[in-house]
């Protein structure tokens, strides 16, 4: 079984994943992760030191390879994976079960709010540019984040709830 999970950065994703993943008793896996361990070193240093042009050309590469040579997983995407290239063309096939995290501004706010010194891109920002940035990003993504299979949305659910509603999917 193969399935990817995407959604905007604190949607819950990695979290997510690693639970799904134990449930189904399938590898997880990440592709930020990936990325890092392949090119030793962080996502923050390679937007630093290389760019994000680079970077999403590598996640690219990275994405396709994993897909072509990968079975049996739970695989969490970047949360702008799908956003570049036609990345969410990859996924798109009958062998792939993909699932969009939705998750309102509100609560991603309420989390990036706690995870600042982990999530350097809005380390910086106060609220009300934090809750522009955020709005601004999902807008973007929306036309991406909708092309997979089945959306689950998150909000007011904790994560059991999420995962058995993956699960039921599934079926």
């Amino acid at each position: 079984m193969k399935i990817i999970l995407i959604g905007y950065m604190a949607s819950g994703k990695t979290t997510i994943g690693k639970i799904l993943s134990e449930s189904l008793e399938l590898p997880f896996y990440d592709l930020d992760s990936i990325i890092e361990q392949e090119l030793k070193t962080t996502i923050n240093e390679i937007f630093e030191q290389k760019g994000e042009l680079f970077f999403r050309k590598k996640e690219r590469e990275v994405l396709e390879v994993f897909l072509n040579n990968t079975n049996n997983y739970v695989l969490a995407l970047g949360g702008g994976t799908p956003c570049y290239y036609d990345n969410f063309n990859l996924y798109q096939n009958d062998n792939i079960k993909s699932f969009y995290l939705k998750t309102s501004v509100t609560t991603i706010i309420e989390r990036l709010k706690k995870q600042k010194n982990t999530r350097p891109i809005v380390a910086n920002l106060n609220d009300e540019e934090l809750t522009e940035f955020v709005a601004k990003h999902l807008f973007e993504r929306n036309y991406f984040y909708n092309q997979v299979q089945t959306i689950i949305t998150v909000d007011n659910k904790n994560e059991e709830e999420i995962v058995s509603e993956i699960v039921s999917k599934l079926a």
